[in-house]
C-alpha cells in the first residue's frame, strides 16, 4: 500500500496476492459498487481451515475474530488473498509496526480495522474456484484445474486480449494489429479465432 499510495490516492482499493487463482462469477462489480468503507475480506468454504487464516462472523456478515491457522478453527472459512479496502488504508498500512520478519503483514491491517468494527466478510460461493498456487504441489495442481477446463471447453481463461476486445477496451483493428504481433503459436490461433467470431470481428 506504500508503494502504491499515488495510485490509491483517495480511492477505494482492490488487493489480490499475486499467488492466488479465482475462477468463476465472483460479482466483483456489484461487490465494489456496495462497499461503503472499512474493510472487506472473502471467505471460502474448506474442509481443513487450520492451514489457513480462519474468519469468524456474524449472520450479518461482521468479522468476530480472524484466527491465523488456528488447532481448533471457529468456522470452515478461509481468508484467501482478495481484499477491499477504503482510501484510509494507506494510512493504517503507515501505522502499522513490522512483523519480526521486518514486514508490513496484511494479517496486522485486516486486525486494525476490525478493532475498529470495519471489517466485514463477503462468503464466496460453491461456484467459485479458489487456487493458492503458493508452493510447487499447487501451482501444479492449478495448472492442471486450468488446462481441463481449457481443453474440454475450447476456450481460454484470462485471455486479456479477448477480455478487452469482449467488453469494448480495444476494437476490432486494435485486435488485428495484436494478432498480427503475435508470434505463431496455438495461443495466435485462439485469437484469431475470437477475432473471427460473427459478432465480433468476422463477417457479417
Amino acid at each position: 500500500f506504500l508503494v502504491g499510495e499515488e495510485f490509491i490516492d483517495t480511492k477505494p482499493v482492490c488487493l489480490i496476492l499475486g499467488d492466488n487463482i479465482f475462477y468463476g462469477k465472483m460479482n466483483l462489480d456489484r461487490i465494489m459498487a456496495g462497499f461503503e468503507g472499512g474493510a472487506r475480506i472473502f471467505g471460502y468454504p474448506v474442509h481443513d481451515p487450520e492451514r489457513y487464516g480462519v474468519v469468524e462472523f456474524d449472520a450479518a456478515g461482521r468479522v468476530l475474530s480472524i484466527e491465523e491457522k488456528p488447532q481448533q478453527p471457529k468456522s470452515n472459512y478461509a481468508v484467501p488473498g482478495l481484499y477491499l479496502y477504503d482510501e484510509h488504508v494507506v494510512k493504517t498500512a503507515k501505522s502499522i509496526a513490522p512483523s519480526p520478519r521486518g514486514e508490513l503483514e496484511i494479517t496486522d491491517i485486516n486486525l486494525d480495522y476490525l478493532r475498529r468494527g470495519e471489517l466485514t466478510v463477503e462468503r464466496l460461493g460453491r461456484g467459485i474456484a479458489w487456487l493458492d498456487t503458493g508452493t510447487h504441489k499447487s501451482l501444479l495442481e492449478a495448472g492442471n484445474y486450468i488446462e481441463i477446463i481449457e481443453s474440454r471447453q475450447g476456450l481460454k481463461i484470462a485471455c486479456l486480449e479477448e477480455i478487452a476486445l469482449r467488453r469494448g477496451f480495444i476494437d476490432c483493428g486494435h485486435m488485428r494489429q495484436v494478432i498480427d504481433e503475435t508470434p505463431a503459436s496455438p495461443y495466435r490461433e485462439y485469437l484469431q479465432q475470437v477475432y473471427d467470431e460473427t459478432q465480433l470481428c468476422g463477417t457479417r
